[in-house]
């Protein structure tokens, strides 16, 4: 059977296409274009994030933390970090498109010098003793497995007690929402005069004040949609995973996962990023999982592995302590430990919830 389109066919496709083409030379010097030709990129049938699952292999990354600092001061660095950077977006400084990672490391002796920005940070600590964080006056210690927020536009510096010929340097991550923040053309800093900022309140006093389960008479919300604790310490959060491994029921998704709440709201410690911490108990074989949140992980504790998977590919990850990867919105993961191991995550979570575009899917 003859298919060859009949002469006028042709010629009408040729012409429509001319002038299609014309017509969007036309308009494009008046900065229009048409939307029926991007639609489908625009509203894609599902999450489709640019973002490619990744691992970071602390035993990798530790030297050139290291070298880093034999290379360059904290005071000229203003912050020494190494960012991990998503593989599909180098260049971007985020680990996916709303959120930021990074690997910060102190040396005995050094401070970070003191200022702020509307951007809201979180650390969690990876390594070593002797460092500190203060925000608004008030120090805390930086130990392993401590979470420590830092609230928008409040000022902070970092700094480590030790000595430079007997301590060891102090690593932790940073988490923040910089890409979200230069999305709506809001991320803006100031420098403060001092490097180090005055304390003013006694150490670790935001704990004994919102952190009992109980609030004062008066609360008055001092950072805002902010938690009021600025460190959760990791002693206390190991205890509680513990008890409920022990005694409550294990998710076939997650084993043991706990959110870090603000003890004024139930709500998220931050209003742009969640905070988690799970126990995957010994023998875990957990089931497969999605979310619309990219999730970025700290591995406190023992080992597993990740099996990530979207659209045919497959990634496997085996991870160890200290290790760090990333699971990019709506891809599937399954997360095994047979050993056992604690992870600490975070997510873009509260956003999505706040939109209401937020999806969760738990696969069997």
């Amino acid at each position: 059977m003859d298919m060859t389109p009949p002469p006028q066919a042709s010629h009408t496709a040729a012409t429509d296409s001319a002038a299609r083409k014309a017509f969007y030379d036309a308009i494009a010097t008046h900065s229009l274009t048409p939307l029926w030709e991007v639609l489908h990129a625009l509203v894609p049938q599902s999450p489709n994030t640019p973002c490619l699952p990744a691992l970071w292999k602390y035993a990798d990354v530790h030297p050139y933390l290291m070298q880093s600092g034999q290379l360059i001061t904290a005071e000229e660095a203003v912050r020494r970090v190494l960012i991990l950077e998503n593989p599909a977006l180098r260049g971007q400084s985020c680990i996916t498109q709303s959120l930021y990672a990074g690997l910060q490391v102190i040396m005995p002796g050094e401070i970070a010098p003191s200022h702020r920005h509307t951007q809201s940070a979180l650390r969690f600590v990876v390594e070593g003793h002797g460092a500190y964080t203060a925000v608004d006056g008030e120090r805390t210690q930086m130990k392993p497995g401590d979470f420590i927020i830092t609230p928008s536009w409040t000022w902070h510096d970092h700094g480590h007690h030790g000595q430079v010929e007997s301590d060891a340097p102090v690593v932790w991550l940073d988490g923040l929402d910089i890409p979200m923040l230069k999305f709506f053309d809001a991320g803006f800093a100031e420098n403060g005069s001092e490097k180090s900022q005055a304390v003013t309140k006694p150490q670790d006093i935001s704990r004994h004040r919102y952190g009992a389960n109980m609030l004062p008479m008066r609360y008055d919300a001092p950072f805002g949609q902010t938690s009021p604790i600025f460190s959760y310490p990791y002693e206390r959060t190991r205890e509680t995973l513990h008890e409920l491994e022990t005694h409550a029921d294990i998710d076939a998704w997650d084993g043991v996962k706990l959110r870090y709440v603000n003890p004024a709201t139930g709500g998220s410690p931050m209003p742009t990023m969640a905070t988690f911490m799970q126990r995957l108990p010994a023998g875990f074989a957990g089931k497969p999982w999605r979310q619309t949140d990219g999730a970025v992980f700290s591995v406190v504790e023992g080992s597993g592995s990740v099996r990530i998977e979207r659209d045919g590919k497959a990634w496997t990850f085996d991870f160890g302590p200290r290790d760090h990867f990333v699971i990019p919105s709506w891809h599937t993961a399954q997360l095994r430990s047979q050993p056992g191991c604690v992870l600490f995550s975070f997510s873009d979570r509260p956003v999505h919830q706040a939109l209401g575009i937020h999806r969760e899917e738990r696969l069997s």
